[in-house]
């Protein structure tokens, strides 16, 4: 857009929101510098996240699987662990995945520079530089991707891991403490057991996973019963000490009851804030809410009209999906497009063994906000396929309106969730009707089909689960 060729955008943070920020607003045909502390684009999420916590998740699931193939006639050894050459893979996917991000930033002609930026004003930044250099750098709209970081446990005594030192590989602790059981901490306490550790889990509220669905967190439960020390729901810590070489941990709750612990080590997972300090945002007209989040319109503007906000630092789910789609919103809007971020569903995934996925409507959150919704379930223990993959205690549900027959959500436990919940998202988004679903043919035998089935369990018509009609 040849209107746009001297327009000026500089966008702080180069996670996936940013750098699809960046990549789209180049491709309008804006002038773009792009300012991240990292060597090349990528964010946590390549670099401290998303990506090398999956990279280790595929080598504790190698580790289980072979365990299990015992039940099928088929018995490995023990495994033999070479954590230096696991470390060593994880980064060369990191470092291959963000080289070539800095490779796209080169080929679009993004000026990339290593450092932070901090507002003069609403229209301007001063970018520090990492060799320690300073300039100011005027834009005519700047787009904020600065992320979000871990919740830190005051008091904790040094050594104790938060969730990037903790995909570092530091060692493999002979028992560890995981602290939150969110996705995180159950995901890296999955892939500790399966490398060796005894893990234990403490979660302050009624369930881990608290907001999904009982009934799927439930699948992830019953393998977790072989794979965990513990789980204990209801439960504080009150302390952390150092305990030569190791830590003393004092619990209080409902079911661990008031009692000193000892752990090689602790995980402290309990959440993540956004990022929003040390950016001086109080010399622009940008506002935050009560959390620290920052407020925006659905084409991503801050009150701050040349000032856009995107991903963790705008509350909401902290998925870095829904921040790339964020990202290309604001670069539209900014080239003068009508662009809105407002989809029906954005997908969730707990990487865990099984795996956990839900899009749109919960049961849980009908439940709360009293909608009248049919619940169907199609368990795996009917599919040939899962079958065939020791995946009988997979379950698919959709959540549908009974009037109309539209689909309000989908939700999925079992090996292969995540890569499954795309149809979902894909016919909430369309509005779909479950028999949409139903007519839509599927191929067998596969995981995918039970989707289809799920929907047929609905008009009582399907062929793998017997439902007598009524009347």
């Amino acid at each position: 857009m040849s209107v746009l060729e001297n327009h000026k955008v500089v966008v702080i943070g180069a996670g996936p929101g940013g750098y699809a920020a960046a990549f789209r607003a180049s491709d309008l045909g804006m002038q773009v510098t792009l300012i991240d502390p990292n060597p090349n684009p990528g964010g946590v999420c390549l670099y401290r996240g998303c990506i090398p916590s999956k990279a280790l998740l595929h080598a504790a699931k190698i580790v289980e699987d072979a365990k299990e193939s015992a039940n099928i006639g088929l018995v490995f050894g023990q495994p033999n662990i070479d954590l230096d050459q696991l470390r060593n893979w994880k980064s060369s996917i990191v470092d291959k995945l963000t080289g070539g991000l800095g490779m796209l930033a080169r080929q679009r002609k993004v000026t990339f520079i290593r450092g932070a930026a901090v507002f003069q004003d609403s229209h301007s930044v001063t970018i520090k530089k990492a060799d320690g250099c300073e300039e100011i750098f005027a834009f005519d709209h700047a787009i904020l991707a600065t992320g979000s970081r871990n919740v830190q446990l005051p008091g904790v005594p040094d050594g104790v891991w938060d969730s990037a030192k903790a995909l570092e590989l530091p060692a493999i602790p002979g028992t560890l403490l995981i602290v939150g059981g969110g996705y995180i901490g159950l995901e890296l306490g999955s892939v500790y057991a399966a490398l060796g550790s005894r893990i234990t889990v403490v979660e302050a509220l009624p369930q881990v996973m608290t907001g999904l669905d009982r009934d799927l967190v439930s699948v992830f439960l019953k393998k977790a019963d072989g794979l965990f020390d513990n789980i204990h729901t209801q439960t504080k810590v009150e302390y952390i000490d150092s305990a030569e070489d190791k830590y003393r941990v004092r619990l209080s709750g409902n079911q661990s009851g008031d009692k000193d612990m000892i752990f090689d080590n602790v995980l402290v997972s309990i959440g993540r804030v956004p990022n929003t300090e040390n950016l001086d945002l109080e010399k622009t007209d940008v506002q935050l809410d009560e959390k620290g989040f920052i407020r925006v319109y659905p084409n991503r503007q801050t009150h701050d009209p040349s000032i856009y906000a995107i991903g963790d630092i705008t509350g909401g789910p902290l998925l870095a999906h829904k921040a790339t789609h964020e990202g290309r919103t604001a670069a539209e809007a900014i080239a003068g497009e009508k662009a809105v971020f407002e989809p029906a569903a954005i997908p969730g995934v707990v990487y865990t063994n099984p795996e956990i996925a839900w899009c749109g409507l919960t049961a849980t959150e009908a439940k709360t906000e009293e909608k009248a919704v049919k619940v169907v379930k199609f368990p795996w223990a009917a599919s040939g396929r899962a079958l065939t993959m020791g995946a009988a205690n997979g379950i698919t549900k959709l959540i549908i309106d009974p009037a109309s027959e539209r689909v309000l959500g989908v939700g999925l436990a079992g090996p292969g969730a995540a890569e499954l919940i795309s149809e979902g998202a894909l016919a909430i988004e369309m509005g779909a009707l479950a028999s949409d679903i139903s007519r839509t043919v599927h191929p067998h035998p596969t995981l995918s089909e039970t989707i289809m089935e799920a929907a047929d369990v609905f008009y009582r018509t399907s062929t793998s689960v017997y439902r007598p009609r009524r009347g």
